[in-house]
């Protein structure tokens, strides 16, 4: 499932595998996992082949997963969810994000 990076590209996104660490520089994003991601308007790229599109409050991804964005939460198709409290994501799997400036760690 693609997670929009994060609060980030997404947060805009992460993606499948969970990101330690990302770094914005623009509309490109760069994760420790080795994965990346490129956003141009309103769809982005991801380096393992995956794609996202935004409409408005809702995020479709290439792998047929989506996202719903509603205020600080979104609500993915998995059934899971999360919440954007300040600068922290906090996802229902227990997980979070924190950006601080143009980088996101996550744990």
């Amino acid at each position: 499932m693609l997670k929009a990076s994060v609060a980030a590209i997404m947060l805009a996104a992460i993606a499948p595998a969970y990101a330690q660490s990302c770094q914005t520089f623009g509309s490109q994003t760069l994760c420790d996992n080795g994965l990346s991601a490129q956003r141009f308007g309103n769809q982005t790229f991801y380096s393992d082949g995956t794609s996202s599109m935004r409409f408005g409050n809702q995020t479709f991804n290439s792998d047929g997963s989506s996202s719903m964005t509603m205020g600080n939460s979104t609500f993915y198709s998995d059934g899971t969810s999360s919440q954007r409290i300040g600068g922290t994501t906090f996802f229902s799997d227990g997980t979070s994000c924190q950006r601080i400036g143009s980088q996101t760690f996550c744990n």
